[in-house]
């Protein structure tokens, strides 16, 4: 039941979010991704988990110019984090179909 409503609330929540980058990656595609990548397990769209929820990460690469660069090296490569329980993990490398779909999702978590 909690894997059902994780994946509504976050289709829910792609399917309402405005703008261009959430337009190229539509709610169903990202949704799947995400399902696949086992995102959901440690991130949401705005309350922090095991690791911070994508606003907050969303908010604190807000103008940086090199966002979406960091954001892609770490998506891409499996580099060390640390949970919010003090432990520390290699973060799973996303699976994504094409580069460009992973900057679609790099570019919706920045939006929000």
């Amino acid at each position: 039941m909690l894997k059902f409503l994780s994946r509504t609330v976050v289709a829910m929540g792609l399917a309402s979010l405005p703008g261009v980058a959430h337009a190229e990656l539509d709610a169903a595609t990202a949704l799947e991704v995400l399902k696949r990548n086992d995102c959901t397990k440690c991130h949401s769209i705005q309350k922090s988990k095991n690791g911070p929820s994508y606003t907050k990460v969303s908010q604190k690469y807000k103008g940086d110019a090199q966002a979406e660069e960091k954001l892609f090296k770490h998506l891409t490569s499996n580099p060390k984090v640390k949970l919010a329980d003090g432990t520390e993990e290699n973060h799973k490398k996303t699976d994504f179909d094409n580069n460009d779909q992973l900057k679609d999702f790099i570019r919706w978590i920045l939006s929000l």
